[in-house]
């Protein structure tokens, strides 16, 4: 291209940077009053730094290089990055980029046409314009997509540092001073759900906003062998209905959902959580809080059993089973001779015999109302003391001990 036109375009170089900016303001309604203040001359800068170096490389003045030189290249990066942190899209700057393309092209163009440029350097021009902007546009859009990265991972550090002091159960303050800096705003009450780590962006993807996800938190908690490869995600305000759409979730998603608790004393609700997975429970918590209960302490689980199944231990294996039966059976059903034959499938003057011999076996201890309710804690599990599992599942609704201490065991 000729001296003479380069430096017609050079002498409108002001023009054309204004002619831009205005068709940016008028055409992308993201930037109306995008040019005021500091942020405004910070985009003018850009702008006239890309049209120098555009004139520079049509000049043949960059060493023969077709492509933007990198002071152009890295301008147009800074400028996707302040765009990101301004909140304004990726959309709106790369419509702002085609509409100064075009601007360009025709205010530049002028000048080669009044100079009686042939129409093959007219498109060669066009051509080394067009690629141009390509080359700064994709600049600028990697600046704002690395922007939202790193700001999206610095948050997510800055949230799981939340997740991290709650399930610690620091105190409030500290709690409250790491979900400011976060931006997180606290709940009335949060869930814990642990799932499969692979599982984690599809489930969190449907759930409400201000949801935590983390999985060093887990990996921090006491007690998880088995549990590699679980995250922890605590849902806020799940209630009601809300809870019955997770729960729906968590089937899909392999998770165990804890319970709602107070925002700060969800340490609890992932307690609740890890216990139930690691006893292979099913998704809801709350359905489960006989086993739950049941197993909070195994060892003096089993000698309650022990203790309590002591005047059994004489009997043949097959008689001790079938007055086990019996016994579950009759705390079950309150000690209603008919519904425990129904039960078992027996007469009910069986039902009187076998009570009899317990009676012998026991004495005046199946009137105490204290040793009917461990009785009913002994056996409330499948399994419990080995006896049949006719009433496991019934046992497993447990009574509350008001209606244990009464139980007619006569």
């Amino acid at each position: 291209m000729s001296p003479d036109a380069i430096a017609g375009i050079r002498a409108r170089l002001p023009e054309v940077a204004e002619c831009v900016v205005d068709a940016v303001v008028e055409e992308v309604p993201s930037y109306a009053h995008a040019f005021d203040g500091s942020m405004g001359a910070t985009i003018r800068r850009a702008v006239e730094m890309a049209l120098a170096g555009f004139l520079s490389l049509a000049s043949g003045g960059a060493d023969g290089r077709t492509t933007p030189t990198a002071p152009a290249v890295d301008g147009s990066y800074q400028l996707g990055r302040g765009e990101a942190r301004s909140g304004r899209s990726i959309a709106a700057l790369l419509s702002a980029f085609r509409v100064g393309a075009r601007v360009a092209w025709r205010q530049m163009s002028t000048p080669l046409v009044e100079a009686g440029a042939e129409p093959e350097a007219l498109v060669d021009f066009a051509e080394l314009v067009f690629a141009y902007i390509d080359e700064l546009s994709a600049a600028a859009a990697a600046g704002h997509t690395d922007e939202l990265t790193t700001a999206g991972q610095a948050r997510q550090r800055l949230l799981e540092r939340v997740v991290r002091h709650l399930v610690a159960g620091h105190g409030r303050e500290v709690v409250l001073s790491a979900a400011r800096t976060a931006g997180w705003q606290p709940p009335q009450s949060l869930t814990a759900v642990l799932l499969p780590e692979d599982r984690v962006r599809d489930a969190v993807a449907a759930l409400p906003a201000g949801t935590l996800q983390s999985t060093d938190a887990v990996d921090g908690l006491e007690g998880l062998e088995g549990l590699e490869g679980i995250a922890l995600v605590l849902v806020p305000d799940l209630h009601d209905e809300r809870r019955a759409v997770l729960l729906r979730l968590a089937a899909r998603h392999a998770a165990t959902v804890g319970q709602a608790t107070p925002w700060l004393d969800v340490r609890r609700s992932v307690d609740r959580a890890v216990r139930a997975r690691r006893l292979g429970l099913g998704p809801d918590t709350d359905a489960h809080l006989p086993e739950l209960v049941l197993s909070s302490d195994p060892v003096a689980l089993e000698d309650l059993r022990r203790q309590v199944l002591a005047p059994l231990e004489g009997q043949r294996p097959a008689t001790r089973e079938r007055l086990l039966e019996t016994l579950r059976a009759w705390l079950v059903h309150l000690g209603r001779r008919d519904d425990v034959a129904r039960a078992l499938v027996v007469h009910p003057q069986t039902v009187r015999y076998r009570m009899t011999r317990l009676r012998e076996l026991y004495g005046d201890l199946l009137d105490d109302p204290r040793q009917v309710l461990c009785l009913t804690v002994a056996l409330g599990l499948p399994g419990g003391g080995d006896a049949g599992e006719a009433e496991s599942g019934q046992m497993d609704q447990c009574m509350p001990p008001s209606t244990l201490s009464t139980s007619p065991v006569t």
